[in-house]
């Protein structure tokens, strides 16, 4: 069965600045890769819908929402983070992009996709229970997760997040839940600053040191990783797939290329083949200069869609 591809043009009308870096042309810059290189034609594309204030609230408190919510301007902007804005169209945007995770879960559990990739904005992994921050509103792939664990009945659960930053909303969101392990890896002592302290053995937090390559990467994936999740087993994988840790983008220090990222989507392929039914949602996180965060999603998609 084909993967899936999934987004909306309400995901395109959130903007915090022209000179913000997590910016609309991000996602028509993946879409121009993708199309040039002819992968979406191996993919059911799909317009994301609207995630409800429930379904939101099983990651985030009902009393954050609210607020969240009640905060959206009727024009310009309202600052709720010192790096993170709304405007009008953020709160339309922030359900979409967490109602493709939905979307996405149930696609692959009901057979209708074989993985998914949702390729949406605003971000989510730093947006915490109860607070945005980092560019992120309401956290996607957690929304995602739960809907999978609360609604559709899996029992565990594997994130892995690659973004060059901790995904501490993610960690503050499934720390005290024993049905999902947590493997993220992420450059020391950059924003936000948090992932050193491990809560629970199920949070497999590896901070490698600035200007780490491909080599420093691979070891950890294979140190850490793997281990972990083939002792998990977890029944479904979600992805928190950013690609800031890229060489060419500067809100890292690190020097990954698009092979690594092919790389590590194999090795997360390899353990879904093996334990998950080939279960994968990947939902986008970082990646801020356009050509990099281009050709790195078309390095994931290649080897989500078996195009290797």
């Amino acid at each position: 069965m084909p993967s899936a591809f999934i987004s909306h043009a309400d995901c395109n009308r959130h903007e915090m600045g022209s000179c913000h870096p997590e910016c609309p042309e991000r996602l028509s810059a993946i879409n121009d890769q993708l199309l040039i290189s002819g992968y979406l034609n191996f993919m059911d594309a799909y317009d994301a819908p609207l995630a409800s204030i429930e379904q939101i609230s099983r990651a985030h408190s009902a009393l954050y929402v609210q607020e969240l919510i009640a905060q959206s301007p009727k024009e310009g902007y309202q600052l709720v983070d010192p790096d993170t804005k709304m405007n009008p169209h953020t709160i339309n945007a922030a359900l979409r992009a967490a109602g493709a995770a939905i979307q996405a879960t149930d696609l692959v559990l009901d057979g209708a996709a074989s993985n998914a990739f949702c390729c949406v904005r605003p971000p989510g992994h730093h947006a915490e229970r109860d607070a945005a921050m980092g560019f992120c509103f309401f956290n996607n792939v957690a929304v995602g997760i739960r809907h999978a664990l609360d609604v559709r009945g899996i029992q565990k659960v594997a994130l892995i997040d690659f973004d060059v930053h901790h995904g501490n909303g993610s960690e503050d969101i499934f720390r005290d839940d024993e049905r999902v392990m947590m493997c993220s890896i992420f450059e020391k002592d950059l924003y936000p600053f948090t992932g050193e302290y491990i809560p629970e053995k199920r949070m497999i937090n590896v901070g490698i040191p600035t200007r780490s390559k491909s080599d420093v990467f691979r070891e950890a994936v294979e140190q850490y990783w793997i281990p972990a999740l083939e002792q998990f087993q977890p029944e479904m994988i979600y992805i928190s797939a950013g690609f800031d840790a890229h060489r060419e983008d500067d809100m890292g220090n690190l020097g990954l290329v698009e092979g690594d990222y092919e790389w590590v989507t194999k090795k997360i392929l390899e353990v879904a083949q093996k334990h998950s039914q080939g279960r994968i949602v990947s939902c986008l996180e970082g990646g801020y200069v356009l050509s990099p965060l281009a050709r790195s999603v078309a390095a994931h998609i290649k080897v989500l869609i078996g195009a290797d």
